[in-house]
Formats: structure tokens, sequence, C-alpha cells
């Protein structure tokens, strides 16, 4: 049983007896450090001396992480967990209450724990630019559907989007530029500081990256030393991959590394730190896993723990170093390999979760160069089977990617992210034995009020159950 929750709680079982039913004289009662978000979240005030006659009442308990539990009772409502559960806790009760067809939220008892620690979403601000008020609304969603990874992809050809206190030349020269002439921008340093702050009041990480030692056209266009003729690059504004590189033969690479790997690592207090290594064509192979290598030690010596796509896999990684897995048209064996000598692993198969994929091979949004990504491709698929004869231990977690050569506008970027988000969601949140497509594919449909009265774009003519 679930009703209507996305994504499903690992139990819930409903009791007899009248449901709750939130009045002017509903009362908050909540430990400080989620109290002003619950507030905001529930639009309750707190009950300061404790003598309302119907509360909502969030306490601090000893589950572990993420974990929480909710009772529903027709003059109380309890969620207990930690910090990051009760805020778990408290996304599970809006859906009740948003959903409660007669205004009452069920009498109820829900205990409810994650299946994957990270359950993240990658958003490319690079190609397209999106700012502070457009990544809040992405937050707010992610934190409905209890993902807790904002992965910010802010660096490429095309432009520099964040604030290089060592370098700012990066953003001076590089960050007015983004695909087909649109207007470019950058994330300033108290940008990602109130960002990271307001996803953290969610329980969000912010994970910044900066992509190496491929996509690297506009560092090349504003530190002409990077370039072996010592001449800047010219803009680039297209959307070809893997012709552009930095290389460690050249004397100025390395302090320039040093430079803005310190510089992101400050800006962002998660552990992790996002060094790309996709695509890089123009690179043999021995030469690529030096870079590597050379970079992941930088990041470590900065204090994070590095994140490497797929195909840095080849390299020797510092210990805890993740590898994101994202291209399904290639052999995942090296990735395979890596997880069995202890590397951890973040799923990205772009089959299923790459949502800058077309719907539908009409639709006007979007590219196939790994087919098309429906909503049932989406949700249909088992991590834990993805990679034969990998320990299921050893993946740390799923995260969606939303690239944006083809999304101009907020209403683009919403439209692909929903509802395939909700779905990626469920996959990562709940257990394989609770997911069913029959079954998710009524309560998603169920979700599009929600997002209508919230004001997300959404693409609605795909929420029926495909085939």
């Amino acid at each position: 049983m679930s009703l209507l929750l996305v994504p499903a709680p690992t139990h819930l079982e409903t009791r007899p007896g009248d449901g709750f039913v939130f009045t002017e004289n509903t009362a908050l009662v909540a430990p400080p450090g989620v109290a002003r978000y619950a507030a905001r979240l529930l639009g309750l005030g707190l009950d300061a001396d404790g003598d309302a006659s119907d509360t909502v009442e969030l306490t601090l308990g000893a589950q572990p992480g993420e974990a929480y539990t909710l009772t529903v009772d027709a003059d109380r409502i309890h969620i207990d967990g930690s910090t990051a559960g009760l805020v778990r806790g408290l996304a599970t009760l809006v859906q009740l209450r948003a959903l409660a067809a007669d205004g009452a939220v069920p009498a109820l008892r829900i205990e409810d724990a994650p299946r994957f620690a990270r359950r993240g979403l990658m958003i490319d601000v690079v190609r397209h630019f999106f700012g502070v008020p457009a990544l809040r609304r992405v937050i707010d969603l992610m934190a409905a559907y209890k993902l807790n990874v904002l992965h910010l992809h802010l660096t490429d050809d095309q432009g520099w989007r964040f604030e290089s206190a060592s370098r700012p030349e990066l953003t001076e020269q590089s960050s007015a530029t983004a695909v087909g002439g649109a207007p470019g921008g950058h994330l300033s340093a108290a940008d990602l500081a109130g960002l990271t702050e307001y996803a953290a009041q969610r329980g969000i990480e912010v994970v910044g990256e900066i992509d190496l030692p491929g996509h690297t056209n506009a560092a090349l266009h504003a530190v002409p030393e990077l370039n072996a003729g010592g001449a800047a690059t010219e803009v680039y504004t297209g959307t070809d991959v893997g012709f552009s590189q930095l290389t460690l033969a050249l004397p100025a690479t390395t302090g320039f590394l040093t430079d803005v790997i310190g510089d992101l690592a400050a800006l962002t207090p998660g552990p992790y730190l996002h060094i790309g290594g996709d695509e890089v064509h123009t690179m043999e192979a021995a030469e690529y896993v030096e870079f590597i290598e050379a970079a992941a030690a930088l990041t470590a010596a900065a204090g994070k723990t590095p994140i490497v796509w797929g195909e840095g896999a080849a390299a020797d990684l510092p210990e805890g170093t993740l590898v994101q897995l994202w291209d399904t048209n290639s052999d995942p064996a090296p990735i395979a390999a890596a997880a069995q000598r202890g590397v951890g692993v973040i799923l990205s198969p772009a089959k299923h979760v790459y949502l800058d994929m077309k719907y539908h091979d009409d639709y006007p949004l979007g590219l196939d160069w790994a087919g098309t990504v429906g909503v049932r491709d989406s949700y249909d698929w088992d991590p834990e089977q993805y990679l034969p004869g990998v320990d299921p231990a050893a993946i740390v977690g799923v995260e969606a990617a939303l690239w944006t050569e083809t999304i101009v506008t907020e209403a683009d970027l919403f439209t692909m992210l929903l509802p395939r988000l909700a779905a990626v969601a469920e996959v990562a949140w709940s257990a394989q034995s609770d997911r069913d497509w029959e079954t998710f594919a009524p309560r998603l449909a169920a979700h599009e009020p929600f997002w209508g009265a919230a004001g997300y774009p959404h693409e609605a003519n795909v929420l029926a159950p495909v085939g």
C-alpha cells in the first residue's frame, strides 16, 4: 500500500480511526535545526508553549541516516528521525496532505529508509545557463522526491560558470557565452554559498564539477598560457565534444589546476568534488591516465574526495573515489573492474536516466544518441543488476542527468525533468521488491496536479502507462 506516495515507502500501515485535518489552529513543534524549514514548508506557526490541541510534532530520534517514522492520528502527526530523516518525513507529509482526497491525512504509520545513500541529479549550467532562482526551484523539486545530491556541471567548452578567486579571468573572459549565442552568466561565490545553504536546509549536498582534461575550451580561451602556442582559443558556442584538452606538459597547467580545484573546494562544503574525465578524444590513453591521477591527487590535497566520469576508471584513484557510469554505448568492464578494486560506483546510465534524451522519436526537445528515454525507461530497471558480477554493495547511488544543449528556458528544464525525475527518485529510494511499473504509473499520474499547483512545467502527454 502506498497511498499514491512517490517514492514508495518501505512500510506503510493504515490505521482505524479518523485522519488528521489541518486547521488554522494546527501548530508545529520541532527542534531548532529543522523548525524554520518545516514551518515554511507546512505553512504552520511554531507552538512555543506546547498547548496546541492539534500538532505536527518533529522529534530527533535514533534512526540512522535518512530513515524516519511518521505516525498520523486524529489530533497529532508525529515524525521521528535524525535531522535528515525529519526532512524526508516532511516530504512524505507534504505529499500526504496534497493528495488527501477529503482533506484529511489518513491515520497511518510509515517506517521508511532509502535504498541508496546517494540519490542525485546533475544539471548542466554551461551549455545554457540557469542561475540561482531556477536552481532553487530544482532543489525544491529534488527535496519533494527525497533526492539528496545536486551535481552542478560548472565548466565546459562553451563557458565557465563559477567565480574562481585565484583566476578571475575565467569568468571575465569566458562566462558570457552559451550554445548558439544565448546569454551566459556565472555563479558568484555568494551565489554558490547561498545555494549550498539553501540545499543543505533541504538535506541536499551540492557537488561542483570542473570537467577535465577535455571540455576545456572556456579555460583555454581565458588563460592563453594553457595552450601549446600561447595564444587563446576562440569562443565556442557549438555542441561538438572531444576537441579540447589541457596537458600536463605545459608548465602553467598544474598551477591552474591547483588554483581552480582549490577555489571550488572552498566554495562547496561537502566532501566531494567532481573532476570530469569524459569524452577526451584527442589524448593518448597513458597521458589521459596520468592527467586524471594528477587531478585526483590535487583534489585530495584540497580536502575533497574525487568523483570522475566512467572513463576515469582506468586510472589509479585515491581511496574513496567514486566513478560515475554514464555511457551506455561503451563497454562497462573497466568500471566493473574498478568496483572490484574497491571504487564506489554511481549509476547514471544514459538509456535510463539521461533526462536530456527525447521522450520519444518525435519529441521537440532533447537528443537521442542514447535512444529515447520514456518514463518507463527511467523507472523499469534494477541498479543492483546493471553491472553483472559486481557486488551490489559497490553501487553507492543513482544520479539522473540533464545536459542543456537543447534546453534553453526554465520551462524546457522542468518539462524534461518531469515526470521522469520522480521515476528515478523511486528507483533510488525504494526497495526493488516494492517497485512495479503497473502500480507506479497511476501513482505518478496522481502527482500532476501537485506539479501544476507548484508551478512546475511538465510533460503531461507521457504519463499514461507505456507498453
